[in-house]
């Protein structure tokens, strides 16, 4: 039986409004990270030594040495032969994602994280329970297929992404965390967030102070915490070196898969880092907030790094055979999910 029978969801949000601004605000994230890479090529060009100065150079052994983590931060090849450009510029998104920022930077505050983890974890809250293949079919039922870069589903774009990490020789774990890595979206659809500004678009934690290296970072003056003679402080409610993990970041769809999968999933530190930080650019892509990371941290930076190409150019127009590859990733599922019902 299908999953909205099963788990029928009543909602007046549209999934169609939710995925054009996660589009817009992919972007230009899409448009910052290819100009990084550029200056990553000519820093690499006038460099004579041999140790390589991309994000996913390889540093110092990871506290989950011990597990078989495989070669998880090896430079991506399935992007090598796309053409970035032809993904939209900053000027068809800039309206949009300037408005969705200004509200978003506005309303991100302590007090609304507090209580939307509070409604999180309320013993009141009924938790729908599912399988993560029935919350990937529940999902891709509630997302109108509006993305302008695609003209596929989203179980299409989720295959899209673990398989081309799949065809990289990434480790399953890897490819398990490019199969539900957007599926945080479905807090909008049961009641966990307030409107898209709570659901996507760049992450940042809260109760310190805003760093400049945010998107946008000047509209932040709205919002009340900017002021706030502790949260305003450079480190706030925080100790330096408090580890980034440590960190309360701003409530959206990262946050809340994190949430989810955190004590339900057998994935890796660097998975779980990777679901929850993807969108943390002002972190593992502009290196703000560097006070709070902690021995180990760099690694999960790393990680997330490497990670970062499969979540922004994945998308094509190359369908996925679902039924075919249907059983490898249920089976993949299983191995990491080895309850099979997961509490949403």
């Amino acid at each position: 039986m299908a999953p909205s029978a099963t788990y029928p969801i009543t909602t007046t949000h549209s999934g169609a409004d939710l995925e054009a601004i996660s589009d817009a605000v992919d972007e230009i994230n899409v448009l910052k990270f290819k100009a990084a890479q550029q200056v990553t090529e000519l820093l690499d060009q006038d460099q004579d030594s041999s140790s390589p100065s991309s994000p996913t150079s390889t540093a110092a052994t990871s506290p989950s040495a011990a597990q078989d983590l495989g070669d998880f931060d090896t430079p991506s090849h399935f992007d090598a032969t796309k053409d970035h450009s032809r993904f939209r510029q900053y000027t068809t998104a800039e309206s949009r994602v300037l408005n969705f920022y200004a509200e978003q930077h506005a309303k991100q505050t302590v007090a609304h994280n507090l209580a939307a983890r509070a409604l999180f974890n309320s013993p009141d809250r009924k938790r729908p329970e599912m399988t993560i293949w029935q919350a990937i079919e529940c999902l891709n039922s509630l997302i109108d297929e509006s993305d302008p870069d695609t003209e596929l589903s989203q179980i299409q774009h989720l295959l899209q992404s673990a398989e081309a990490i799949r065809r990289d020789g990434k480790p399953r774990w890897m490819q398990l965390v490019g199969l539900i890595h957007d599926m945080g979206k479905l807090m909008l659809f049961f009641e966990l967030a307030t409107g898209q500004w709570d659901v996507v678009g760049d992450s940042f934690p809260v109760g310190c102070r805003f760093s400049e290296k945010c998107i946008l970072a000047e509209s932040f003056g709205a919002n009340p915490d900017s002021t706030h003679p502790v949260y305003s402080t450079e480190h706030g409610i925080y100790t330096p070196k408090c580890g980034v993990e440590n960190l309360m970041m701003s409530w959206g769809h990262d946050e809340y898969l994190y949430q989810v999968v955190k004590d339900q999933s057998l994935l890796p530190r660097e998975g779980l880092a990777m679901i929850r930080f993807h969108s943390f650019y002002p972190w593992h892509r502009e290196e703000a907030y560097g006070w709070a990371m902690k021995e180990g941290d760099e690694e999960l930076r790393r990680a997330v790094r490497a990670f970062n190409p499969y979540d922004l150019y994945s998308k094509s127009d190359e369908p996925v055979d679902v039924e075919a590859v249907k059983p490898y990733y249920t089976e993949l599922i299983d191995e990491f999910f080895p309850q099979k019902v997961i509490k949403w």
